[in-house]
């Protein structure tokens, strides 16, 4: 785990600051500035980036149809309510050391654009339901796991087994602490390392097509191209074990990356699994520059949890047995 996060709270003011009419800058002031552009003159996203953010995925049930913060008082308002539950919340970790600032990269405020969700279709701001096959197969998961919670390492989570983090993605979406993702290129290449369990996506640009279906991956077949000055990227081949907020192996995802500013790339995507949703859903959010530096996250090497985990489920079974 990373533990000098204290840049987190620079990263965030330079993304969160500010609410829709007044976070635009003038005609004026958006014309002084063009997109970087590589060597082969593709737009340049390389650098370390930060995606830290306190607006959820789904709109919260209060906020109905609205879209956007009315004013920058609301938005601080509702931030500001966040940060005070999380602080007083005796069950938090962060309570439990001297700087909460250690264990994790927190926002205390919500995106530029004054948005109350990160999805942004369809219009109110939550993820579309799952079909009945999808509600089907989650309801098997949970009881297969209720009746096999720790038989073996197997039976735990990608995460907790160190394997895959929620923030990996693809969709890469922000978690509580090790946000950070640096993207280099080449002319046929971009490849994205990811700070929480060090993944790393290499993504081809040459138009090959995607693997064969029979070949899965955890992260998914990647391929990318150009669209003027945005990247595309290409997803499918997930295996199903990966499930995105319900989704399953028939996933289809298209990332949008954008330079819309010296410090910002605009991430935006699609999700469309019909066999898991009953209709598509896009999301987007801000990606910004970040001083860094990325920190290994040496996740197998420290991953004591498991075993203890099993231990533990050892010791109910004998329990349950009246064996000491």
């Amino acid at each position: 785990m990373r533990g000098l996060i204290h840049v987190a709270p620079m990263i965030v003011v330079l993304l969160l600051t500010a609410m829709p009419a007044a976070a635009q800058p003038s005609p004026g002031a958006a014309k002084t500035w063009t997109v970087p552009r590589t060597p082969d003159g593709r737009p340049d996203l390389q650098g370390l980036w930060n995606n830290t953010t306190l607006t959820p995925l789904e709109r919260p049930r209060n906020f109905s149809s609205k879209e956007f913060f009315a004013t920058e008082e609301e938005a601080a308002a509702y931030a500001k309510g966040i940060v005070d539950r999380r602080e007083q919340d005796p069950n938090d970790g962060a309570n439990d050391v001297a700087d909460p600032n250690v264990w994790w990269e927190r926002a205390t405020t919500v995106v530029a654009t004054g948005r109350t969700s990160l999805i942004i279709d369809p219009p109110d701001g939550r993820i579309p339901a799952l079909t009945p096959e999808a509600q089907n197969r989650m309801t098997s998961a949970r009881a297969a796991t209720s009746q096999h919670p720790a038989d073996r390492a197997a039976d735990r989570s990608l995460q907790e087994r160190c394997l895959l983090s929620p923030t990996s993605g693809p969709p890469m979406l922000p978690g509580p602490y090790n946000n950070n993702y640096q993207i280099v290129q080449t002319p046929d290449y971009v490849m994205i390392t990811i700070e929480m369990i060090h993944d790393v996506r290499i993504i081809p640009l040459d138009g090959r097509p995607h693997l064969p279906p029979s070949m899965r991956k955890w992260l998914g077949d990647s391929v990318g191209h150009w669209e003027n000055n945005t990247l595309v990227v290409d997803t499918t081949n997930f295996t199903d074990q990966t499930h995105f907020r319900g989704s399953d192996r028939n996933l289809h995802l298209i990332e949008r990356f954008t330079r819309t500013g010296p410090e910002t790339i605009l991430y935006q995507f699609t999700v469309d699994d019909p066999t898991a949703f009953v209709k598509p859903w896009t999301a987007e959010l801000p990606m910004v520059r970040s001083a860094g530096p990325m920190y290994e996250f040496a996740c197998h090497e420290g991953n004591f949890a498991l075993g203890r985990m099993l231990s533990i489920a050892r010791q109910a079974e004998k329990a349950a047995q009246g064996v000491r």
